[in-house]
């Protein structure tokens, strides 16, 4: 091996995380741009389908620790590669559900009915949300693993700027397959990608940078020097007391839920608000729901970039917390004002540019759990990313009951007032506090 030369394994291996990141959600938003037709198709309200959008994201939420937690035990490579493969046959499931179970009731109550065709969806969209819970806590302990600290910053914003990435290419991608074949078979492509995908982190990835055989001494020097945890315990998970005194693990788990809830409306209602709301069509619809996301995929390894060389410069109070705080707080200037505009393409751009500054502050999130907690980044990554999808599951549930009774500028005024609380929590955030069990 030529121990002068760099190589540059860990951006390989990052550039198929961010592929795998970008299936995630398509496989997890093309619902949203199904939604109209699916609900047409097995007669669900508003409120019905906002129940089976929310589903993902409890079946996701819920299985977020132990994810990270068999992350932690088994290794990325694994642990993606079953998780992919498990995305790959709920996506396909979805689209199976018979059309013959939308007539058979199985129970009715004051608020709505329970139909065989709502549990099945209910059912495979909560087990979807439980195999994609391993992605990004598996994710970040790849990140930690493999990424020096002074690229971590970055590195998360590649990894996230893939949520951008494949939600900006689901709602034309989507769109264009529903125009001529309907909405099932776009469930079929997706899952076939997905599955694809995850075969392939298999044969790439390794565990570690000492087990793979393109990792030269100098990219390992390099790793090496940059990833340890000081007073962590390698061969040790932390224990839960530990995890639950840490301020910084509490405030930033609920600084993403208050993230969580506002990104999940875009993710959830805004292409049907665009169309029931702002009467937009079909296509110019699917056009203006793409800006929200190119502004994420944007805004994540920009926001990763600037942590990483603020941090350099300034230290992590500013490099991570600062930049948490900034973009946070943008936000929610920047969706509070475009609920207010008048023009649909206007109030696009308006929140589309929300959405941007808030994934300015996603790298800050989870550099700073991987920092924090190295050999069990997964578990408390995965706590604080269980509390971003609540957020998220609240928001599919609540969005349309605060739009029914207060209209919808309520609903994103909501959300811009969660991002301000969010933004303030990460003042009580030390980044250089690390996690280290007391035993």
């Amino acid at each position: 091996m030529d121990v002068n030369r760099r190589s540059r394994v860990r951006w390989l291996l990052l550039s198929w995380i961010f592929v795998m990141s970008a299936i995630t959600f398509l496989d997890r938003v093309n619902i949203s741009i199904s939604g109209v037709g699916v609900a047409d198709e097995y007669h669900f309200s508003n409120v019905q389908l906002g129940v089976v959008l929310s589903s993902f994201l409890w079946g996701y939420a819920i299985f977020q620790v132990p994810g990270g937690r068999l992350a932690d035990r088994f290794g990325p490579r694994r642990v993606l590669t079953a998780g992919a493969l498990w995305w790959g046959v709920f996506t396909a499931l979805t689209a199976s559900i018979p059309i013959e179970t939308s007539n058979t009731v199985l129970a009715s109550r004051p608020n709505g009915v329970l139909t065989a065709a709502l549990a099945l969806f209910l059912g495979v969209r909560f087990m979807l949300g439980a195999g994609e819970a391993v992605m990004f806590p598996s994710s970040n302990r790849f990140v930690a693993n493999w990424i020096p600290t002074a690229e971590r910053g970055i590195a998360n914003g590649v990894i996230f700027a893939g949520v951008g990435a494949g939600a900006c290419v689901t709602p034309p991608l989507i769109a264009a397959i529903m125009v001529r074949y309907g909405w099932r078979p776009s469930f079929w492509v997706c899952a076939a990608v997905g599955c694809v995908a995850g075969l392939v982190w298999f044969l790439l990835a390794r565990d570690e940078p000492e087990d793979h055989g393109g990792v030269t001494e100098s990219e390992l020097a390099l790793i090496r020097s940059g990833r340890s945890v000081p007073g962590a315990n390698p061969g040790r998970s932390l224990s839960w007391p530990t995890v639950f005194r840490s301020k910084e693990v509490l405030a930033s788990a609920f600084s993403y839920f208050c993230y969580g809830y506002a990104a999940w409306i875009f993710f959830s209602w805004f292409f049907i608000y665009l169309v029931k709301v702002r009467g937009v069509n079909l296509k110019l619809s699917s056009f203006y729901t793409t800006l929200p996301f190119l502004a994420m995929a944007l805004g994540s390894p920009l926001g990763g970039a600037v942590s990483d060389a603020v941090t350099r410069r300034s230290g992590k109070r500013a490099g991570r917390c600062g930049i948490a705080v900034f973009g946070m707080g943008l936000a929610a200037v920047l969706i509070a004002e475009g609920s207010s505009v008048r023009s649909a393409a206007i109030a696009s751009v308006v929140l589309a540019s929300g959405v941007g500054a808030l994934y300015l502050a996603q790298s800050s999130f989870w550099a700073l759990t991987a920092d924090i907690a190295g050999p069990s980044a997964g578990t408390v990554s995965g706590l604080m990313n269980m509390a971003g999808q609540i957020g998220g599951a609240v928001t599919a549930l609540l969005t349309p009951v605060i739009a029914r009774r207060f209209g919808w500028a309520a609903s994103f005024l909501t959300a811009a007032a969660l991002c301000a609380l969010g933004a303030a929590a990460w003042l009580v955030v030390d980044p250089n506090r690390v996690l280290a069990r007391s035993d």
